[in-house]
């Protein structure tokens, strides 16, 4: 791409984040003032519960609009895109089997570790919490794996996803490769991963004999927007730790954060009030807790609940491709 072309493609992401947060304005005053009561609640004032839904809902119906504009105004540039990746496809898959042989390599069980591992785990934490600090959650093992399948799943896609640039530098510096295949394969490897540890959960699931409930075929729905999310996550991580390597060692701590922020081996209502709201700004929480509404409860997550996981994962991927696509030119000068 020609440094003209770079200069428009960047004038024009200039265009699309202005019409963004002009969109977002508007329709946060449009929001306030005619949110169905089914998602703002009642209407006492301007309370802060209607604030953040409907700021919320301006972002993630802003990135929408914008995201439907830039499909329809930059057509050739998005098939250009669409090409390039049906070009290099068969890397990505030969990278996707390349990962998933060399997670096994030279161990004697191989891929019955990915059912081990979330089993063990589980078995300890289980007997740490029930018998220990004698926790009163119902079906407890099939709750803790729950949980664990959508944050591990998560914590593996990032992790890994970060490193691949710099891992990839030999490739880079040699051929012309997209720099996005290498935190996508990460992503898809850590989805292949997830596959076998999903098999895990049902294991549990019926060996503890849970209630088994007909919601349990909405399960890709959280699963999707959980990938989604890791997807964006990933390649921001992965542009940020070519330029600042600190990241590899600020994340891990970030990660460690998330776990408690997260409810994987406790339950909500023993938590403060003040700390329940604050367990709403993360993520991971509402995925989780989409997952366990469809396995545990035979609940279907209602309207605002699946905005919430949309707009998470959307703004975590419109993020990860912008930082993705407007600084992987200058990768080569820090590798």
């Amino acid at each position: 791409m020609s440094n003209q072309e770079v200069r428009g493609c960047n004038m024009t992401k200039q265009h699309f984040a202005g019409i963004a947060l002009v969109l977002s304005a508007a329709l946060f005053v449009i929001f306030i003032f005619y949110l169905p009561i089914e998602v703002a609640g009642h209407r006492p004032g301007m309370s802060p519960t209607l604030v953040i839904n409907s700021g919320f809902l301006a972002i993630t119906a802003a990135i929408c609009i914008v995201f439907i504009i830039i499909l329809f105004t930059k057509g050739d540039y998005v098939r250009s895109q669409l090409a390039t990746f049906t070009r290099f496809r068969h890397l990505l898959i030969l990278m996707v089997k390349r990962d998933f042989v060399t997670r096994y390599r030279r161990s004697i069980l191989g891929v019955l570790w990915s059912l081990l591992n979330p089993l063990l785990t589980m078995l300890v934490l289980t007997m740490v919490f029930s018998t220990i600090f004698q926790t009163q959650i119902q079906n407890f093992p099939v709750y803790l794996l729950g949980g664990q399948l959508i944050f591990n799943f998560f914590s593996e896609a990032t992790n890994t996803a970060m490193g691949s640039i710099i891992g990839g530098a030999g490739t880079i510096k040699k051929v012309y490769v997209p720099k996005y295949i290498f935190p996508v394969s990460r992503v898809l490897s850590s989805l292949v991963n997830l596959g076998f540890t999903f098999i895990a959960f049902m294991l549990v699931f019926f060996f503890t004999r849970a209630p088994f409930h007909w919601t349990f075929v909405l399960i890709p729905i959280p699963l999707f927007y959980a990938f989604v999310f890791s997807m964006g996550v990933g390649m921001l991580l992965s542009a940020m730790v070519v330029f600042f390597r600190d990241v590899t060692h600020l994340y891990g701590v970030t990660l460690t954060l998330l776990m408690f922020l997260t409810p994987i081996f406790y339950s909500v209502e023993i938590l403060p009030t003040r700390v329940y709201h604050l367990l709403h700004l993360n993520p991971l929480f509402h995925f989780v807790t989409y997952f366990r509404a469809l396995t545990l409860d035979g609940v279907v997550p209602g309207l605002w609940a699946n905005i919430i996981c949309i707009g998470f994962a959307l703004a975590a991927l419109c993020m990860g491709m912008y930082v993705k696509m407007s600084q992987q030119d200058k990768y080569i000068l820090f590798l």
